[in-house]
């Protein structure tokens, strides 16, 4: 029978809040095997730097991750390089690994990419979706919506990525859909800090694009979503944690 984790302290020596703080928190996720445990340890790491348990900026320590994780530190220590490797974690020499802090220019890039390739996906939706298909949208449609009522963020973020992955899947495009899933999980990362505050105009966008799709509108779904995914851009870049000038 495992042993229950210890409190762990919100605050390090110099009065910055830790990564150990910040997954005290929460539940411990122990992680699942027989999976490749690197694996495992590595999808677990990247979903807390996705849904910001582990914040940009954030001291991450071997020790505490694999105490979190009910692992040794090796695997800890792989998935922090791989993480390194695909730009979500910073290695830094004499002083650790800690959470990618992500420039204004690499988050226009991303989401300028990801509003090119969802403008297409919509058009391309709107060509091909029948009335089941619609109804599916709907459900998801509604799914946000009840997460909007309820402030879940974490509920928002997944509706909203599954909204997305529908119309992408509704496109018909193989191709397209490999492009958008590489930038998914970073979009995810972006989107989380303004879920909330975009709440009602995001659905409210999205509302407007199923009635596009709906009424197999192209030109609609591709203006509509190049409307949303621009003020999705805008509002990144005006959160209350933004940099300023």
């Amino acid at each position: 029978m495992s042993q229950p984790v210890s409190p762990l302290p919100d605050r390090g020596p110099t009065g910055r809040r830790t990564a150990k703080g910040a997954l005290g928190s929460t539940p411990a996720k122990r992680v699942e095997r027989p999976a490749p445990l690197r694996q495992v340890v590595y999808e677990a790491l990247a979903e807390l730097i996705i849904n910001r348990t582990l914040e940009p900026g954030q001291h991450l320590v071997e020790a505490d991750l694999a105490e979190y994780l009910g692992v040794s530190r090796q695997p800890v220590r792989e998935a922090l390089q791989r993480l390194q490797s695909e730009g979500w974690v910073d290695l830094r020499p004499a002083q650790g690994a800690f959470v990618h802090l992500p420039t204004d220019e690499e988050a226009d890039q991303l989401l300028s990419v990801r509003s090119v390739l969802e403008t297409h996906s919509a058009k391309l939706a709107a060509g091909r979706a029948t009335a089941d298909d619609v109804k599916r949208l709907r459900e998801l449609q509604n799914t946000g919506l009840k997460a909007l009522a309820d402030e879940d963020t974490e509920g928002l973020v997944a509706a909203n990525a599954a909204l997305h992955a529908c119309i992408t899947e509704l496109s018909g495009n193989a191709v397209l859909a490999e492009l958008i899933g590489l930038v998914d999980r970073r979009v995810r990362w972006y989107y989380t800090p303004i879920a909330r505050p975009r709440g009602q105009d995001a659905w409210h966008e999205h509302e407007e694009l199923i009635n596009a799709i709906s009424a197999k509108d192209a030109g609609a779904a591709e203006q509509i979503m190049t409307k949303h995914t621009e003020r999705t851009r805008q509002a990144y870049h005006e959160r209350p944690d933004a940099p300023r000038s």
